[in-house]
């Protein structure tokens, strides 16, 4: 299973929800489901204006987790 990692990446660069939305061009209400639910099944082309505002490869915001 993928986890993203948006809100540990956008935390660690000092962006918050809002800053984010802004600069990713990607409406608040999905930044706010992707920071609640890591889980949250997002549009390649929504990660792709994610990663571009954070400054990282789109694949650094996913994480394998095994499924327990």
């Amino acid at each position: 299973m993928l986890r993203l990692k948006v809100r540990e990446i956008a935390e660690s660069k000092k962006m918050n929800q809002a800053q984010l939305s802004r600069v990713a061009d990607v409406p608040i209400n999905t930044i706010r489901r992707i920071w609640r639910n890591p889980y949250y099944e997002v549009r390649l082309s929504t990660l792709s204006k994610i990663a571009a505002a954070l400054g990282v490869p789109a694949t650094d915001l996913f994480e394998e987790v095994t499924n327990n």
